[in-house]
């Protein structure tokens, strides 16, 4: 498969009055074209914060301060403010956790549809766009006759697939969802999920799938990428990584699963909580939680290893 992006090396820096938060510190992930990555770990890790990094959405006092986007060997961090404006939507969309808060209360929803489009396609006529959304809308599940209706007239999961539609209506290869479940009950988080693997499917999207919640990658994603402190701990088919993680890290994230066939009576947890990242540890982040953790650990970061297919970031596979 096609490489379709490619974070090298990227540093995501918040300088506030106690000093810099390190939000993304080093990061590295690729995603091939086709693909669902799911992008895994506990909130606050800055899952979130590389998500909107790539398509520089970053609010002051965030900036990138090192490294590589490359979206089809264009690399993101240098490109112009009009390059940027062409590529956000058009090439690589983005939908975010609460689309109530996304989408325009005073707009409806034929105009989110209008405005999207016209910021593209600046000549495109108001009957072609409308044929356009009627088009998308009845391609997600959903009449025609609502594009006149305003986001607080629907639900919370037809809200999530007016905003893919808008992400899709200019034919992107790339879709990040940044817990694009968080505010949907379950049955409807299950049907959000089908129809994304759905899309993937018709529309040859790759998708970056941002989430705290196991059970939905597990359920969507091909390879998962393990985050932890602004970094990318273990990196591997997602299937081997819930049946072998290899990162003491990934191994406390699956263990504290609760298990609903009742074989482990106690819940499992993880010690400790996330480091200031202010001022971080010294060499692995994660020394001072890890139940494995060797003198090294505090003294040197990890080199990156390969074993059996996984990328793993651990001096126990030095």
């Amino acid at each position: 498969m096609a490489r379709i992006l490619h974070i090298e090396d990227l540093r995501v820096h918040f300088p506030i009055n106690i000093g810099t938060v390190r939000a993304v510190e080093g990061a590295n992930l690729t995603i091939e074209e086709g693909e669902v990555m799911g992008l895994v770990g506990e909130s606050g890790c800055g899952k979130s914060t590389l998500g909107l990094s790539i398509l520089r959405l970053l609010r002051p006092p965030g900036r990138i301060v090192e490294g590589k986007i490359l979206y089809h060997g264009e690399d993101i961090v240098r490109m112009g403010a009009k390059e940027i404006l062409a590529l956000r939507g058009g090439r690589i969309a983005m939908i975010f956790q609460d689309p109530l808060t996304s989408l325009n209360p005073l707009f409806s929803i034929k105009e989110h549809f209008i405005e999207t489009l016209r910021t593209h396609e600046k000549r495109i006529e108001t009957k072609e766009a409308l044929a356009r959304a009627e088009r998308m809308l009845s391609s997600l599940g959903i009449s025609p006759e609502r594009l006149h209706e305003y986001p607080h007239q629907m639900s919370g999961g037809m809200r999530q697939r007016i905003m893919i539609g808008l992400g899709l209506i200019l034919n992107p290869d790339l879709l990040i969802a940044d817990e694009p479940t968080t505010a949907l009950d379950v049955i409807v988080e299950a049907q959000f999920l089908d129809l994304l693997d759905d899309l993937r499917k018709r529309f040859n999207l790759s998708i970056m799938l941002i989430t705290h919640n196991l059970g939905n990658v597990a359920q969507l994603a091909d390879r998962i990428s393990v985050m932890y402190c602004g970094t990318i701990v273990e990196v591997g088919p997602a299937q081997t990584i819930f049946d072998e993680p290899l990162h003491p890290y990934t191994q406390g994230l699956l263990a504290s699963i609760p298990n609903i066939k009742l074989d482990e009576p106690e819940l499992k947890l993880m010690r400790g909580s996330l480091p200031d990242l202010v001022s971080p540890p010294s060499g692995c982040v994660f020394h001072p939680r890890c139940p494995r953790a060797m003198d090294v650990c505090s003294e040197e970061w990890p080199k990156t290893a390969a074993v059996n297919g996984h990328q793993v970031n651990c001096w126990l596979y030095r």
